[in-house]
């Protein structure tokens, strides 16, 4: 069952709960903070007990019944369970056991919802403080610490590991041996004095001077490659492991340098330069960064956007999805996430060109990132609204409303809602209760905001329509609390509101 058919039994503050639980248990803990905040006497209590009711679903052509909280996906299981290991001492014992009871009758056989189950248990029954580990886990686990307090003790980690079982030994050497072996990977081991050993991996292909300096990140994801090269990689041609060695191939190599000319030089471009960008077309998603990387597009001066993004929108096919992402990204999140100024109109006219070809990528590579920063500058959100006024479609400003119901508002996230609502959206039930869940719990954070009073008012206005009996109720709880000389405004507004 998807999460909208879930969601028909709950109320509007126990859905923003879910959407936070999806992301998260600190996030769910932070929103039903806000929740009681705005109302003190705010309980979690029916939000577990609707959860332990029985839902009706097919099963093997048969109908059968479950506890709803069974039916949602084992993240959200997890990171309710989780949830409640932060906050149960301030909920109902019996509606927590009951929760874990119907829990239990889930037959997914999730170890991990397993545990968490059984040490929620152990919170409420006040065994807490017993420890999970066995004698004879507690028994190494002392030793390991002798073998740590012991400062003088030579090799370190090498001798703490000396006790290591002769099956695992023997598995390691069996592992070192085939590492060896490997074509590809030469592994040249130092001793230091404290017998601290370092490997350094050379790749045999790797030939040019800057990309055999490779940092510590990249040895590590060469050395998981070498397993693939023991079972015969090392017969296939060595370009299938470009996403760990930073080797392209030859053809899109040769692209490198001319597009980075076009890039530094500010020249101007023509057909050629159309042709160089096609190696995209030919890129993995994993070659698409690396390339991305060599190119320097986050360092691309702003003046050399709108003719590098004009020669972008006349390739055809166009981008896929991935890799237009990737390049959104590299060429455009850091100019924007840095701005302290308006942006220029350079990185405007670059931004919203690719925004208008490719919305749905921009979303997810930039919109959302941006927004999703613990603070959204006012620079960062007036370019937000020029793109949700002029290059979004409905459908994608809607992707947008539902991502700011996720993160933590300031004034320039205020700026964007407010855009979002002048371009009239078309919000179902679900979510147009969720936003006015949230703007109440934002309220007390927002009392003197002329920016958040201008939301509220564009609500009671242009969305009426939208207004049920249970939003009115909680508009009319949270409306008293605005301190702006709109307030009277917004009070007229609501009380127009007809049921």
């Amino acid at each position: 069952m998807d999460l909208k058919s879930l969601l028909h039994r709950l109320d509007g503050r126990s859905r923003l709960l879910v959407h936070a639980l999806h992301s998260g248990p600190n996030n769910a803990q932070t929103v039903y903070n806000k929740q009681r905040a705005s109302d003190p006497d705010f309980s979690l209590a029916p939000f577990l007990e609707t959860l332990c009711q029985q839902e009706a679903r097919v099963h093997e052509d048969a109908l059968v019944s479950k506890p709803l909280v069974c039916l949602f996906s084992e993240v959200f299981k997890r990171n309710l369970l989780c949830f409640l290991h932060l906050i149960h001492t301030k909920l109902p014992k019996q509606s927590i056991l009951h929760l874990l009871q119907s829990l239990s009758q889930d037959h997914s056989e999730n170890q991990w919802s397993y545990v968490l189950i059984k040490q929620l248990y152990r919170d409420i029954e006040g065994t807490g403080k017993e420890t999970l580990l066995t004698p004879k886990c507690t028994e190494k686990l002392k030793d390991l610490c002798e073998r740590f307090r012991d400062n003088n003790m030579k090799g370190r980690w090498a001798s703490c590991l000396q006790g290591i079982g002769k099956e695992q030994a023997d598995d390691q050497t069996v592992q070192s041996q085939k590492k060896r072996k490997s074509d590809n990977i030469d592994l040249d081991v130092e001793d230091e004095e404290d017998v601290h050993q370092s490997k350094r991996v050379r790749i045999d292909f790797c030939t040019d001077k800057e990309e055999e300096k490779l940092t510590g990140e990249q040895e590590q994801s060469q050395m998981s490659t070498s397993h693939c090269v023991d079972h015969g990689a090392a017969s296939k041609p060595q370009t299938h492991l470009l996403g760990s060695t930073k080797v392209l191939p030859d053809h899109i190599k040769a692209a490198v340098p001319v597009i980075k000319e076009m890039l530094d030089t500010e020249s101007g471009w023509d057909k050629s330069s159309v042709s160089a960008l096609k190696v995209l077309h030919e890129c993995d998603p994993d070659e698409v960064d690396v390339l991305c990387s060599m190119l320097s597009l986050s360092e691309a001066p702003e003046q050399s956007l709108p003719q590098f993004c004009s020669c972008l929108l006349e390739l055809s096919p166009d981008l896929s999805h991935s890799t237009a992402s990737a390049v959104i990204t590299n060429l455009l999140l850091n100019k924007i996430l840095s701005l302290e100024e308006p942006a220029s109109r350079c990185l405007v006219t670059g931004v919203m060109s690719l925004c208008t070809r490719y919305p749905r990528p921009t979303c997810q590579a930039l919109i959302e990132p941006v927004l999703r920063k613990e603070q959204t500058g006012s620079c960062q959100a007036e370019l937000l609204c020029k793109l949700v006024e002029d290059c979004l479609e409905p459908h994608h400003r809607l992707h947008v409303f539902r991502t700011i119901l996720e993160v933590s508002w300031d004034e320039g996230v205020l700026l964007v809602i407010h855009a979002l609502l002048d371009s009239k959206l078309e919000l179902n039930e679900e979510d147009f209760s969720l936003f006015i869940d949230q703007l109440c719990s934002q309220s007390p954070h927002f009392s003197k905001s002329m920016k958040f009073a201008k939301i509220m008012l564009s609500v009671l206005t242009k969305y009426q329509s939208y207004v049920n009996a249970a939003c009115h109720r909680t508009l009319s709880s949270c409306l008293p609390l605005n301190e702006t000389f709109l307030k009277k405004s917004l009070l007229a507004a609501l009380k127009r509101i007809s049921l």
